[in-house]
């Protein structure tokens, strides 16, 4: 690794202002007792089984699936957008924790969990949530920040975490970017196990590095011949995709029909992405904007979140003012509904002007929804 790659991940911890690393909490056996709420959060994930219950899965990589459940506290001092944690054992009144933790056998009971999850659902809320985290992720800062969208968005899904094995340390940037490699395999299952459940719908969200493990793994099945999984897909969000844009074409163009709807979180910025782009010797990110014309001819919906909440790297999951747009159900469906969806920019404006901040998001719609729309237009 040379000096320049080493100076620039010493720069980005310190931009990220890394501390020490969460644990679950599961080593002292934490009650829920002090929580404020508790977010169960199913685990797929072919990091290796660890024998530490502070971290029970390590950054070993594992060629087999491991399956789990956990039950996660969020605590009575939360914020909205933020995961606070302990490198210690967590105080569950002031720290997210794991405060049960449930390892499943095999695949056979884990849709079966998956299942029993759904039915004790309403009908419309039989969703399954799959969520992919992002570089220098451990397993107890992965699965907070999963439990943190969850509870922070109101998702009454079921949410599983997919788990890649990330090396959760600011100097193995490339131990990642091959995890990513490793990890694919283990999405495309993970979403042909959720495709055989009794779901009405599948949505997959990626975040910054775990946004190429999920292009990686639509890809995978696309050219193993799954496509009958991807059209259980009822959406798909990239959020801070630390993609580079010419791979990003290649995953594209290999995946065909991409599944709909699609949407992208950028941000010009997002320092991650910029230094990310010089680590990769000016390459430009997807996840930084550099081509959103492209993106849109793809059928891809566009959301600049440049000017809005600071857009940093995470603003995805910590903007409250994100949070109160998607939880505007009017505006959401209007801007992310699939083909048969009718949208008025009429519409889209006054949901907008609902929400307070809103107007610093950027909305680019995909190529066919702006001909629907022309095409809809009154002439004059």
């Amino acid at each position: 690794m040379t000096n320049r790659l080493v100076l620039l991940l010493t720069m980005l911890a310190v931009l990220s202002g890394c501390g020490g690393r969460a644990v679950t909490g599961l080593q002292a056996g934490v009650s829920s007792e002090k929580t404020a709420a508790v977010v169960p959060i199913f685990l797929a994930t072919n990091r290796a089984r660890s024998d530490n219950p502070a971290l029970p899965y390590s950054a070993e990589r594992s060629q087999a699936l491991n399956f789990a459940e956990f039950d996660v506290g969020i605590p009575g001092n939360h914020t909205p957008g933020r995961v606070e944690t302990s490198s210690r054992v967590p105080d569950p009144a002031r720290q997210f924790a794991a405060v049960d933790y449930r390892p499943i056998e095999d695949r056979r009971r884990f849709v079966a969990a998956l299942n029993a999850a759904l039915a004790k659902r309403a009908p419309a809320d039989r969703e399954i949530f799959i969520f992919v985290h992002g570089y220098n992720n451990n397993i107890a800062e992965s699965l907070f920040r999963n439990a943190q969208i969850t509870h922070d968005y109101g998702i009454n899904s079921v949410s599983l975490h997919y788990a890649w094995p990330s090396g959760g340390a600011i100097p193995l940037y490339v131990f990642d970017r091959d995890s990513v490699i490793v990890g694919r395999r283990g999405l495309a299952e993970t979403i042909e196990l959720a495709a055989q459940t009794n779901a009405t719908n599948v949505v997959l969200v990626g975040h910054s590095m775990g946004a190429y493990v999920v292009m990686e793994a639509l890809r995978d099945l696309a050219l193993s011949g799954g496509q009958r999984y991807l059209r259980r897909l009822g959406g798909v969000v990239l959020a801070a995709p630390d993609i580079d844009i010419d791979a990003f074409q290649s995953q594209a163009d290999d995946i065909g029909k991409l599944p709909q709807p699609f949407t992208i979180i950028v941000s010009r910025r997002d320092r991650a992405l910029g230094f990310s782009r010089r680590i990769a010797g000016g390459h430009p990110r997807v996840g930084s904007g550099a081509d959103i014309a492209l993106l849109q001819s793809r059928g891809i919906t566009v959301l600049d979140v440049s000017e809005l909440d600071g857009g940093t790297h995470s603003v995805f999951a910590s903007s409250q003012t994100l949070m109160k747009l998607i939880d505007n159900s009017r505006l959401m469906r209007a801007t992310l509904d699939d083909e048969k969806a009718s949208t008025e920019p009429s519409a889209l404006a006054a949901s907008a002007a609902a929400v307070e901040g809103a107007t610093s998001l950027t909305l680019f719609l995909p190529a066919r929804l702006i001909g629907r729309m022309a095409t809809a237009a009154p002439t004059q």
